[in-house]
């Protein structure tokens, strides 16, 4: 049922727009109303905060449907997901209640900022610093790939509070776009996810009061590699909807398009392409949902399938959007068709939440 509901509310108020915001590299505004109007954009908040208390499965689901037609407007529920988690994991009962509340209702969405210039793959090496004065905390840094940054109202922040202890002397806050000191770069120019900005967010002396840290002084990066652990999954969802978009849509290209007196679908070399991408798109998803049921179980093996399902299924979405582009011949190449920016999304899931470089590491030391 809820596949039914979301994939007809994507097709009915998402599909529509997704060439334009792509062309145009705007905000999917339309896709955020219609699944705020639905109560879809951030599921994953638990019911005592106001939110519809989705589990993993059906979180994956969501992202999955909305990716199907709009890569862009699936980064809504992900990275709401993605920025709120850590205050659900290890906020405090006040935080909970002041910030999920407003993302729950729709009011806010909810950035995660951990990368920075220096500091991608070598997070711990981040050098973002929040000092103590009194009641308060004061930042200074600059983050960088800022998923809808400029549009979220909140942003976790990781920071350095004691720089001799590296990766256990970074903590974590709640930042808000309207405190005096927080500004945004310009939007990046895209290969692909062009809905959705990525910016830096620039810190300049922000003073928050302290009780906007999330839990305890110096936990702050075990927090942020925990969250990784469950939202990675959300993007092995993300990529899931696209690899079935273009694989929707190139299967009903070869029924129509004829040469040799027939449908190509009819073409053995044809056939063979489809079921590959098939089978390896039903793979990727059988791991996706395995992963989110770990997710939602607190799993030993968690950190391990979280890192397979996103590294399998983008590598498998960046072959199907490609092999889309491949069957639609010439006309795949063009904007004309879908599956040339179904493509062009696919490959930033192969980057983000951490390379597929980082993801064989991060499996290799957490082998089952």
């Amino acid at each position: 049922m809820l596949r039914e509901t979301i994939r007809s509310l994507a097709e009915a108020k998402i599909a529509p727009h997704a060439a334009a915001v792509d062309e145009e590299a705007r905000f999917p505004r339309e896709a955020l109303d219609a699944l705020v109007a639905s109560d879809l954009h951030a599921v994953h908040v638990p019911e005592e905060y106001g939110g519809a208390g989705a589990d993993a499965l059906a979180t994956v689901i969501v992202i999955e449907e909305v990716a199907r037609v709009c890569a862009s407007s699936s980064l809504i529920p992900a990275v709401n997901k993605l920025g709120s988690l850590p205050v659900i994991l290890s906020g405090s009962e006040d935080l909970k209640k002041k910030y999920l509340g407003p993302l729950a209702k729709g009011d806010a969405m909810f950035s995660y900022a951990l990368s920075e210039p220096d500091a991608g793959s070598d997070a711990a090496g981040m050098k973002t610093k929040a000092v103590r004065d009194g009641d308060f905390w004061v930042l200074n840094g600059v983050k960088r790939w800022i998923t809808n940054a400029g549009e979220s109202e909140y942003y976790t922040v990781m920071a350095v509070t004691d720089p001799e202890k590296r990766s256990k002397g970074i903590s974590a806050f709640v930042v808000e776009k309207s405190d005096e000191g927080v500004s945004f770069g310009a939007p990046e120019k895209k290969l692909g996810i062009k809905g959705s900005p990525t910016r830096e967010v620039y810190l300049d002396n922000v003073r928050i009061p302290a009780d906007r840290m999330i839990g305890e002084e110096g936990t702050g990066f075990a927090t942020a590699m925990k969250t990784l652990d469950h939202t990675r999954i959300t993007i092995a969802a993300q990529a899931l909807g696209i690899a079935q978009g273009a694989l929707d849509y190139a299967k009903g290209y070869v029924q129509e398009r004829k040469q040799f007196g027939k449908p190509i679908g009819d073409f053995q070399g044809i056939q063979f392409m489809l079921a590959d991408m098939a089978m390896k798109l039903e793979a990727a998803r059988q791991l996706t949902y395995s992963a989110a049921a770990k997710s939602e179980r607190l799993d030993g093996d968690l950190t391990f399938f979280g890192a397979a399902a996103k590294c399998f299924a983008s590598d498998v979405a960046m072959e199907v959007t490609t092999d889309a582009v491949q069957l639609l011949g010439g006309y795949g190449y063009t904007r004309d068709y879908p599956v040339e920016r179904m493509m062009r999304d696919a490959k930033i899931t192969q980057i983000y939440e951490g390379t597929n470089q980082v993801q064989r590491i991060v499996m290799a030391r957490n082998l089952p």
